[in-house]
């Protein structure tokens, strides 16, 4: 692996997303449109929206990501851009730390923003404060960008991508706590909920809003999602493939 071959692919990803002003939009635009849309909803009942908005910050921006790094690798292989970079000394990891770098920086700028929405404009209060939550979003959109990156192996076509939301994102969300308890699921989706990323994620939004300073907790839940991150990256260049 080397690091002027990773950051030199980090470079060549951002200037081809600089130049897709659809998909920035879709990134940048959309999670902050969503959350206006939730205010609203819960316009007669304020205390829900300000008890649910942040722990949505846990999974908005690992959705979006997710949908976005996945289409763009896949889009890589179809159009041969992976097989003439395999041609290249560049290997494997330089491919897929280069595009986790670039999109991570595009993860940065999205949480980075929806964030600030939800908390200066919607008026979201959270007692631990805005750095934390902050830290907290990006490593949920890094999450989305590692899992997109791995992801993509699986799948032959955009299509397929955007189905594999179903299968690896949405068991998640549905289990992690955002609509009931954790503890008040039968006792199997509570343990299987135990070893899913997004779990940690949203938890670490929930302590960010009950607790005023930085707590063990959420050390350990952000440990989780990084650690997570950084493992599906792994899996991410050893599965990543040509176009065949």
């Amino acid at each position: 692996m080397s690091i002027r071959r990773t950051f030199a692919t980090a470079l060549r990803v951002l200037n081809q997303l600089r130049h897709d002003p659809r998909t920035l939009a879709l990134v940048l635009v959309v999670p902050c449109v969503l959350m206006f849309l939730l205010k609203y909803i819960f316009d007669g009942n304020p205390l829900i929206f300000n008890a649910v908005a942040p722990m949505l910050l846990g999974i908005f921006p690992l959705l979006m990501m997710f949908l976005i790094t996945s289409i763009a690798t896949l889009r890589e292989r179809k159009t041969g851009t992976l097989d003439r970079l395999m041609t290249m000394p560049i290997s494997k990891l330089d491919f897929i730390f280069g595009y986790a770098i670039a999109f991570s920086a595009l993860a940065f700028v999205q949480a980075s923003i929806v964030s600030l929405v939800t908390l200066g404009w919607l008026g979201v209060t959270v007692q631990g404060g805005t750095i934390s939550l902050l830290v907290a979003a990006v490593a949920a959109a890094l999450l989305g960008t590692a899992l997109g990156l791995f992801v993509s192996a699986f799948a032959t076509s955009e299509f397929q991508a955007v189905e594999l939301v179903m299968p690896t994102l949405m068991p998640q969300i549905l289990v992690c706590g955002l609509f009931v308890p954790r503890e008040q699921m039968a006792t199997a989706l509570e343990k299987i909920s135990d070893f899913l990323p997004l779990t940690y994620s949203v938890d670490a939004m929930r302590q960010i809003t009950i607790h005023t300073g930085w707590s063990s907790d959420l050390t350990f839940d952000l440990a989780v999602v990084l650690g997570c991150t950084v493992v599906a990256l792994l899996l991410g260049s050893v599965t990543i493939r040509r176009q065949t």
